[in-house]
């Protein structure tokens, strides 16, 4: 039955799968190895059970908040996605408008289709722009000057990517594996569906990672690209680097990936704004813990230190109501604005952020609390409680 009037994260997965190519769904989809960790980053947050509380006066509520000094209608940050500029026709930029219709940031993917200026051209509000630790030092450099030009204020470094990790869907699809045979699948898989290959792949062009398509070599083909970025990620990345970062970046910085409470101490300790409580997505290794399992213990060892942001499962704003609870400033949702944008273009992302924030604002209403500060442990079932 066709999905007429989708409204959930999984309502739009449902469409982005019918439309998508499938290397590309299940690249934006999986997760690594048995994909453990991509599943519990997910079903573990329905394990935090909220209290609900009646007869309190909640008629004047308010979803407003600030993260790292800047105020968000929502504790809502759209988080970086490589490839994001493939899920629909230039895709970043769209994504960027809606972020700013719902007045959340978007943050730009180092390895984005669309290229800083090209996103910040297309909005008023600064974006936040993602930087991976490429062995070109010097590109490094670059990225940070053409992204403070641009206009972006906060940098989000991905600290858990030394190397990709073991993400089984993109072998079986062709995406990892060369020669022939998978570049027929792959095409197979684009024939399959037309309307992408017209709108995306050819009015929706060039398709290269628009942020470093001046050091890039194979331009428009997407193996090489994804070969040469496979490459340029440095396993000798160490906390060292993270001071030089923190030295040459004048704006505010966020770490992502931290899973760990000493990591957490460590960044602090280096001075970032902020960490992202993070495990890739369930893409890097397979079997740690979900963010939210790491949550408490992390906002116990730094939470009055610093600013703390998690993602990884987060589908509503229930869920993102306990993470407020749990102590953390607000979250980073990725795969749910990527289905929405896949499946129904701005329009379906909007309408996805939208329900995000009413979910967010019954949350508050059913557990008697009016504004983001005021959300805390007193909204939870407490342990031993029925």
């Amino acid at each position: 039955m066709k999905l007429t009037f989708p409204v959930t994260a999984a309502d739009y997965r449902k469409r982005a799968r019918a439309r998508l190519p499938k290397f590309l769904f299940d690249y934006l989809d999986g997760g690594a190895t048995d994909e453990q960790t991509l599943r519990a980053n997910e079903t573990d947050w329905h394990k935090i059970k909220l209290r609900q509380r009646v007869l309190v006066d909640v008629d004047q509520i308010d979803t407003a908040t600030t993260i790292v000094g800047e105020s968000c209608a929502m504790p809502v940050v759209l988080a970086p996605l490589g490839l994001a500029g493939m899920m629909a026709r230039r895709g970043e930029v769209l994504a960027a408008r809606s972020a700013e219709a719902a007045g959340i940031p978007f943050t730009l993917s180092t390895v984005g289709i669309c290229p800083v200026e090209e996103v910040q051209a297309a909005v008023n509000r600064a974006t936040w722009f993602q930087l991976y630790m490429i062995r070109d030092r010097k590109r490094i450099k670059t990225l940070l000057d053409k992204a403070w030009t641009a206009g972006c204020r906060t940098l989000v470094f991905t600290v858990d990517l030394p190397q990709p990790g073991m993400r089984h869907r993109d072998v079986r699809n062709g995406i990892s594996s060369p020669g022939a045979r998978a570049k027929t699948l792959k095409m197979i898989h684009l024939l399959s569906r037309p309307r992408w290959l017209w709108d995306v792949a050819i009015r929706g062009g060039p398709l290269n990672f628009g942020n470093l398509s001046d050091v890039m070599p194979g331009t428009g083909n997407l193996d090489a690209i994804k070969a040469w970025i496979d490459a340029q990620f440095d396993p000798t990345v160490t906390w060292e680097d993270m001071a030089w970062l923190r030295q040459h970046w004048q704006g505010q910085l966020l770490l992502k990936g931290i899973l760990d409470t000493d990591d957490a101490r460590q960044a602090v300790k280096i001075g970032a704004d902020g960490i992202v409580i993070s495990n890739h997505g369930g893409r890097q290794l397979d079997g740690v813990a979900s963010s939210v399992s790491k949550l408490p213990e992390i906002v116990a060892a730094v939470g009055s230190e610093t600013e703390i942001l998690v993602d990884g499962g987060v589908r509503s704003g229930v869920d993102i109501f306990r993470a407020l609870a749990l102590g953390a400033q607000g979250v980073m949702i990725g795969r749910p604005w990527a289905w929405a944008l896949a499946g129904a273009g701005e329009t379906g992302l909007n309408h996805l952020l939208a329900s995000l924030q009413q979910e967010l604002r019954l949350a508050m209403t059913l557990t008697g609390v009016t504004r983001i500060n005021d959300i805390g442990t007193d909204q939870l079932e407490r342990i031993g409680d029925k």
